[in-house]
């Protein structure tokens, strides 16, 4: 599977010229990959403001990835600000082509920056299936709780977007690594750089991390757009070698 990182530096609360950035980013690949990913509330930047700023699941963003998917012939997933009902959500879209979609909405809601005041938590994991791969994308937070992303579904890439600031990219940076050893999966962290309008600076380092927590790929304090081939074969070929995976305990999450 060929997947694309897009490291952005986003205009803040401006989500009109995020799509365009992303379109341009976007036009600009010089092959067609099988999954774009885009970094966590890619249209705005992590902002609080909610209610001014959600769109519901007829929108324009979600009217923007389904075309760029469909145009680009891949899937491209990210979080935005959504309304639906009366309730705010963090929420992961997973675009195909064809225009048909999946969401997961944030579960680990960050409280540290006032989060769970304004928006409502996710319940339900994502798994996509696609290229012959199982797929768990998740956001940001949800990094700090290895049981939340744990590897109980048999999923071979895990995915988080994210907008981490870099006074805490060491956390970052040893999670992922975690992450890819523990569930012996490809594990994929976008982020974002630049400062957002609350003053916040990040570093980005964007990763991709092989299924034995190798780094493939990192990049750190610059806007960047990346392409890789990731080998199933080779993955499947180290689990059985190292059958860690058979050895997990077992519990339930309530």
């Amino acid at each position: 599977m060929r997947v694309t990182t897009i490291q952005a530096r986003l205009n803040w609360e401006d989500a009109e010229t995020n799509r365009a950035y992303f379109s341009e980013k976007i036009a600009g690949l010089s092959e067609t990959p099988d999954l774009v990913v885009l970094p966590e509330m890619f249209s705005t930047g992590f902002s609080m403001n909610a209610a001014a700023l959600a769109e519901t699941m007829d929108g324009p963003t979600l009217a923007w990835l389904r075309n760029e998917a469909s145009k680009l012939g891949a899937v491209i997933t990210g979080s935005f600000i959504v309304k639906d009902g009366e309730h705010y959500y963090n929420r992961l879209i997973w675009m195909q082509p064809d225009g048909q979609f999946f969401h997961y909405d944030k579960r680990h809601l960050f409280t540290f920056a006032g989060e769970n005041k304004h928006y409502d938590a996710g319940q339900k994991h994502l798994i996509v299936e696609w290229k012959g791969w199982k797929i768990m994308p998740l956001i940001c937070y949800d990094l700090r709780f290895p049981v939340w992303s744990r590897n109980v579904q048999g999923y071979d890439l895990l995915i988080y977007v994210a907008n981490w600031p870099e006074v805490r990219s060491y956390a970052w940076q040893s999670l992922l690594t975690a992450r890819a050893i523990e569930n012996q999966a490809y594990t994929i962290g976008v982020n974002v750089v630049g400062q957002d309008g609350k003053g916040i600076s990040y570093s980005g380092d964007t990763v991709i991390h092989n299924y034995a927590g190798e780094v493939l790929y990192r990049v750190s304090h610059t806007e960047d757009v990346f392409t890789l081939e990731l080998d199933k074969t080779a993955q499947a070929e180290f689990r059985a070698k190292f059958a860690f995976l058979n050895d997990r305990d077992g519990f339930e999450l309530r």
